[in-house]
Formats: C-alpha cells, sequence, structure tokens
C-alpha cells in the first residue's frame, strides 16, 4: 500500500512546491495621487542617442532632475509607425490605424483634423478606426479611452490629436501647435497632449537638427506647464525600421532622480508604451478602465547612476544590444538546427554498428577515434544554447561586426565548456557526459536567473524588449533548456540512489526548479512552473520502473491542474492591477472577454508554429528519436532498461516542454529548447549503452580501460572461479565505473530482462 501511494503523496508535494512558488509576489502598494495637471509630450522616433547636452539641453536637464527609462513602442503593428503610436498611446492597449501599409516602413500618413468650433475639433475617421481595432485586431484597444477618463483633455498637433480623440471622434481642446503663450491652453484642462514632432532617418546631422527643434518646442512647453504638473517625454513610435528603444522622461513631484519601471516590464529602466496612459491616470487619481488598459503605471525606483552621462549611456547601449540580437538571433537558430541536424544524420550509421558482435565474426566496429570525436561534436552541440547565454556576459554587441564577436565568443565558451565535460571525474561511464551537461546547463540558467536574469534581456538566447513580450524573469529558450536540463540532472542523481529512494531525488530537484521557474522574484513564468510540475509528476511516478501509462499521465495532469487552481484561487483574490497573468485571464472569462485572451494565444502559437527555426529543430529531434533511437537497434530502449531514472527524465521533459509551449503561446519552441539538450545527449548514451551490449563480466568487476572513455568492458573477463555465476550473453550487468552500486547488479539485470 505504502508503494502505491508514494507516488500519490509525491505529487502532492510538488503541487505544493507549484503553489508555493506562484503564490507569493512582491508587495506592490496602489499608486497614489501626484500632480493636478499631466502633460504628455511625445517625438516620434527620439531615442537616447539623440539626447546630448549640446544640442538638446533642455531634454538633457529634463533627465538630470527626472526619472529615465527605455521605452518600448510595442503597438498592434510592427513597426510602430506614429499613427499606430499615437492611437496606442491614447488606447493604454496595443492598437493601430487602419490605413495603407508599406512592407518595411512607415509611410506618409496625414490626419485629417476638423476644427468646426475653433476650440475643439474632430477626427473623421476615429469611429472606423475604433470598428478595426475592435473587430480585426486580437487585443480588444478602444483609441480614446485614456480621454474618455478624464473630464477635459488638450491636444496640441495632429500626432496629439489622434492620441486625444474620443472614441466618436472629438477632441476637447485642439491648437495645430503652440501658441505664443501655452500657459492658458495647458492649464485649461487636467490632461495635456502635445506633438513635439519626430527624429527620422540615420543621417547624424539631419537628426541632430531634427533633435534640436522638438527639444525647443519642449522649452516652451516646460516654461508654460501648470504648478503641481507631471511632465512625461516619449519617443511615442519608430519612424523606420529596424524597431528601437525610445525616449522616456518623467518629471514631476515624486519622479526625482530614478529609474522608470512598471508591473508590466518589472524591471528597472524599462517601460512600454501602453504604461503610460495609466501612469497619467495615476498620477491625476483617476479610476482605470481595467477591461481597455493592457498597461501598468509607471513608478520611478532608485538604483540610477549619479553620473548622467553614465546612465544615458545604458539605456543607449541598450537600445545597441536590442539591435543587435534581433539580426544575430535569426542566423544563430538557424546555424544550430542545421548543425543538429547534421549530426543526427551522423550518429545514424554509427548507432547501426554500435553494437558489438559477441562471435569472432562479424563487421569491423567504427574506429573508437571517429565514435571519440562525434562524442565531442554532440556534447558541444548540447551546449551551444548555454554558451549562447553566457555569451551575453561579454558586451559583443558594440564591436563593428558584432555577429562575428558574438560567434567567436560563443565558440570559446563552447569549445571550453566540451573540454570541462571531457575531463570531468566519471566521464567514462555511460552516464558521465549526460549528467555534466545537464548540471552545467542547469546551473548557468539558474544562476542567470538567481542574479537577475540579466543575460537573457536582449539576449541571443534570451527575450527581446523591442518585442514586448517579457522584460525578466525566464524566457521560453530558457524554460526549454532549465525544465531539460533539471530533469535530466534530477534523473542522474536518482540513478545513484536506492530505487525506493529514486522519486524522493526528483521531487526534491524537480520542486526546487519549480520555484525558480515560477517564483515573481526569480523565474516569473506561472505558466512554466505549471508544466514543470505536470513534468516532475512525471518523472516521479516511473522513476523506479515502468512507462508513462494513462494513469501516470492522469496524476501528472491533476499536478498541472491542482497548481493551477490553487494559484488561481489566491491571484483573484488580489486587487485587480497586483493580479498575474492567470488571474487575469480568468477575470477576463467573468467579464466575457476572456475570447481575446484565447484568440491571441492561438495566433501567437500559429505564428510561432509557422516562422520559428525551433520548431524545425523539435521535429528533427523528434524524428531522431522516434525512427532511430527507440528502434531495436538504436540503443535508447536498451538505455531506459538498464537506467529507469532516464526514461522518466526524458518523459517528464517532453511532457513539461510540450505543455509549456502550447499553454505559453510559443508553441513548439520551448521543446525544441529542450531538445537541443536532450536529444544529442540520448544519442551519445545510446551510443556508449550499444557499446557494451555483449558484455560479460560480473557485477563490480571492470574498470575504465585507458585509450578512450566507456572502455572497461574491451578486455577479455577473467575466467571465473570454480561455481561463480556467469553471466549469459544478452544480460548487460551493472555498469561499471559509477552508475550504480555493485550491490544493485541484480536489479540492473532485471531491469535488463525487462528492456
Amino acid at each position: 500500500m505504502l508503494r502505491r501511494l508514494t507516488p500519490l503523496l509525491l505529487t502532492l508535494l510538488v503541487v505544493a512546491f507549484g503553489i508555493t512558488a506562484l503564490a507569493a509576489r512582491p508587495d506592490t502598494a496602489a499608486p497614489r495621487r501626484t500632480a493636478d495637471f499631466v502633460v504628455l509630450a511625445g517625438v516620434a522616433g527620439l531615442r537616447w542617442d539623440d539626447v546630448d547636452a549640446r544640442d538638446t539641453p533642455t531634454l538633457w536637464a529634463l533627465a538630470r532632475q527626472g526619472s529615465i527609462g527605455s521605452l518600448s513602442v510595442r503597438s498592434a503593428h510592427r513597426p510602430t509607425c506614429p499613427v499606430d503610436g499615437w492611437l496606442t498611446l491614447g488606447a493604454g492597449n496595443f492598437a493601430a490605424s487602419n490605413g495603407s501599409r508599406v512592407a518595411g516602413g512607415c509611410p506618409a500618413a496625414p490626419v485629417t483634423v476638423e476644427q468646426p468650433d475653433g476650440i475643439g475639433a474632430n477626427l473623421p475617421g476615429q469611429e472606423s478606426v475604433v470598428q478595426h481595432n475592435q473587430a480585426r485586431l486580437p487585443w480588444g484597444a478602444v483609441p480614446g479611452s485614456l480621454s474618455e477618463s478624464v473630464r477635459c483633455s488638450v491636444a496640441v498637433g495632429p500626432g496629439a490629436a489622434v492620441a486625444a480623440a474620443r472614441p466618436f471622434g472629438r477632441v476637447d481642446r485642439y491648437a495645430p501647435g503652440l501658441p505664443a503663450d501655452p500657459a492658458a491652453l495647458l492649464g485649461s484642462c487636467v490632461l495635456s497632449i502635445v506633438d513635439l514632432g519626430a527624429v527620422t532617418g540615420e543621417d547624424p546631422a539631419a537628426r541632430a537638427a531634427q533633435a534640436r527643434r522638438a527639444d525647443a518646442e519642449l522649452a516652451r512647453v516646460l516654461a508654460a506647464r501648470p504648478p503641481n504638473s507631471l511632465v512625461l517625454v516619449a519617443g511615442v513610435a519608430d519612424t523606420e525600421l529596424p524597431s528601437r528603444l525610445h525616449v522616456a522622461i518623467a518629471d514631476g513631484p515624486g519622479w526625482e532622480r530614478g529609474w522608470l519601471t512598471s508591473p508590466s516590464t518589472g524591471r528597472e529602466g524599462y517601460l512600454q508604451l501602453v504604461d503610460l496612459a495609466p501612469t497619467a491616470l495615476a498620477a491625476l487619481g483617476r479610476p482605470m478602465p481595467e477591461r481597455l488598459f493592457l498597461g501598468r503605471p509607471a513608478v520611478a525606483v532608485g538604483g540610477r547612476p549619479a553620473d548622467l552621462p553614465a546612465a544615458i549611456a545604458a539605456t543607449a547601449d541598450a537600445d545597441r544590444e536590442a539591435g543587435a540580437q534581433r539580426r544575430v538571433a535569426g542566423w544563430f537558430f538557424a546555424l544550430l538546427t542545421g548543425a543538429q541536424v547534421l549530426l543526427a544524420v551522423a550518429v545514424l550509421p554509427l548507432l547501426r554498428r554500435a553494437r558489438r558482435h559477441a562471435g569472432p565474426v562479424g563487421p569491423a566496429p567504427v574506429p573508437r577515434r571517429v565514435v571519440a570525436t562525434v562524442e565531442l561534436l554532440l556534447i558541444g552541440a548540447a551546449l551551444a544554447v548555454p554558451a549562447a547565454l553566457l555569451a551575453d556576459a561579454v558586451p559583443w554587441w558594440r564591436g563593428d561586426h558584432a555577429g562575428w564577436w558574438f560567434a567567436g565568443v560563443t565558440a570559446l565558451l563552447v569549445v571550453g565548456a566540451t573540454a570541462v565535460v571531457r575531463f570531468a571525474p566519471g566521464h567514462g561511464a555511460t552516464l558521465g557526459p549526460l549528467g555534466a551537461v545537464a548540471g552545467l546547463a542547469t546551473l548557468v540558467v539558474a544562476a542567470d536567473v538567481l542574479t537577475g536574469a540579466r543575460l537573457q534581456l536582449n539576449g541571443v538566447v534570451g527575450y527581446s524588449a523591442l518585442e514586448g513580450g517579457r522584460y525578466a524573469g525566464l524566457g521560453t529558450v530558457g524554460l526549454g533548456v532549465f525544465i531539460a536540463g533539471a530533469l535530466l540532472s534530477a534523473g542522474w542523481l536518482a540513478q545513484r540512489v536506492r530505487r525506493e529512494l529514486r522519486p524522493v531525488v526528483v521531487v526534491a530537484v524537480g520542486g526546487a526548479a519549480v520555484l525558480v521557474v515560477g517564483s515573481p522574484y526569480l523565474g516569473a513564468d506561472s505558466i512554466g512552473a505549471i508544466a514543470l510540475t505536470a513534468g516532475v509528476s512525471v518523472a516521479a511516478a516511473i522513476t523506479t520502473g515502468g512507462w508513462l501509462t494513462v494513469s501516470r499521465l492522469a496524476w501528472a495532469g491533476m499536478a498541472g491542474l491542482a497548481v493551477t487552481v490553487g494559484f488561481a484561487v489566491v491571484d483573484l483574490r488580489r486587487p485587480a492591477p497586483e493580479r498575474g497573468s492567470l488571474g487575469r485571464f480568468l477575470a477576463a472569462l467573468g467579464d466575457g472577454t476572456g475570447g481575446l485572451t484565447v484568440h491571441r494565444s492561438s495566433a501567437a502559437n500559429l505564428e510561432t508554429l509557422v516562422n520559428s527555426p525551433l520548431t524545425l529543430l523539435a521535429l528533427a529531434g523528434a524524428l531522431l528519436v522516434w525512427f532511430a533511437l527507440l528502434q531495436p537497434w538504436g540503443g535508447l530502449m536498451r538505455l531506459f532498461g538498464i537506467y529507469p531514472t532516464m526514461r522518466a527524465a526524458m518523459a517528464g521533459t517532453a511532457v513539461a516542454a510540450g505543455m509549456g509551449g502550447v499553454l505559453g503561446g510559443s508553441a513548439l519552441d520551448v521543446a525544441g529548447a529542450a531538445g537541443a539538450l536532450v536529444v544529442p545527449m540520448a544519442a551519445l548514451a545510446a551510443l556508449r549503452v550499444l557499446d557494451h551490449s555483449t558484455d560479460r563480466t560480473r557485477p563490480g568487476e571492470g574498470r575504465p580501460a585507458a585509450g578512450r572513455p566507456g572502455a572497461e568492458h574491451d578486455a577479455p573477463p577473467p575466467a571465473p572461479e570454480c561455481g561463480a555465476p556467469v553471466i549469459p550473453a544478452g544480460r548487460t550487468p551493472t555498469p561499471a565505473g559509477g552508475d550504480a552500486a555493485p550491490e544493485r547488479a541484480a536489479d540492473a539485470s532485471t531491469e535488463v530482462a525487462r528492456a
């Protein structure tokens, strides 16, 4: 009875780990009113490398006394052209215009503004824009939601009119440009939106001239700002491809000399365009239209360097890194996919010839040097993603040839890590390389997450601030590598203990991994924690033997469901601004807007499935496993029979990676990242198991022979003493070299018989 209840009890323990990780969230107090007036000044295309003390003295002084950050101008259209940016600003949600598009750029889109009474204005196309965003776009944005949340608003310039227009097109007060004395106009309403022009092109002289004009207009705004006012300056849009990070400055009471951040980014120094509307309402003490706003109010936090040039240089450097990341990430994953596919093709003939024949006649085995070379290549391929993550510790993006610098740094790290694995103790054991690679990958990702995930932000194998999907915590690729590394490490450790203790080891390691993934202070990925809970439950259930049956899969699903329900109960009790993604989704289901979330997730899965190179990597790994490694000649079935913890670890990885990708809207990306680590190591372990398939040794005999790793069974065994048992051909004893204790030889033989 105790043996039957063990998987249930361990599943409940994993569930407890998961809920503990997801329930604790940082305390975030509700924003308080800080201003009587808010002035939003926008400059399309303004970047931090356009700001300096000589050409833009007003922006420089404002940044010195206020709080600054890098602004991601994501909207419902890519790139975010000026009209899209102004619409998104006014909607507090990802919006876009319904005008014609030009591939690869932003067309000139004049805004029609009618002034029938000389006080306000009217945008005749606003209602069609609202209908376009409601009916054809998956975000449910309502342009004009910001102006609808205040009694009166002012717009200066055509871009500001787009942001300030109410859903039916009315602008309360409008001026085509700043009057001679703008004080009366800016003080007539609590909210003013000012279009300061645009900074376009890549010519430094032209950009500097445009930035000077915008700076001069801003000086007039600041001179006429109402008392006790908050001024927000933002580079509200891109003006061409590629997309960039833009300027964000907040100046007013309570915004002195800090970094800007918001709950939507969770990263100091980063803000989204959709956060500006909630920030304005929070500063004015006005209620939020929660169903319409996706952004969250910004706050100022400490930690900014006292030296303003250093702070601005850091934001400009982040923009350069994000731009370089987008260029380099595509070819890195394409090369990784190609290399792993070529290795899979190269491994096939080795698998066919790896099994040694017991008799004197048979085909010649593959030369040891060739096998050793392929093993090193498999180790290097499995370590490519962790090495690429570590490469972002070096500022490779600052050079003239950023891609080559990244390639050189990553190659050196791959070679160094492969050497560490090759010369690590226990490399000659069948599972030695697998355990070392899994441990290194887990440590690299965990160390980055525990130190703030700085390597993943704008990293080649991380996430980009330009995409606007994630700014902190564990990214998609990092989640896949961490899931695979943690579960393989758990399986490797469990194989070294008695059978009855193996589930405990898997739960201990897996539960710690769930905490790292799900904690809002660390990985901040509730979906990933739920998926990993299911994977750990599967691994714990079959770690002592057996296969992934329907009942065991049901237990894993129940564990993931229990974590989901437990977190949902806790999350729904929080105030709406403090809820996580799951709580917001359930609240949306309650008010009838949950279909938009499902639509967005489905669209994201389909887009990622079609466009991501990790999809091809996941499919190639699955084909190698199914049509080669799992065949009778492939060696993986034999590996699973001798080492049941590896079967458990790989089954748990497949469940967790599949669930994490589909539920998180990233399709097969998580599975592809996990497969980049698991498949090469599975092929290497299969090669070694097949190489020893005809060994005849007694339990405990055999030591690694000189000349090659894992050669402990090359020499013929000594003749047994009279009466000593002889293991017949076809049976594989407990592998020597530290894989299992000698006293567990009988268990190993039983596992081989089951295989």
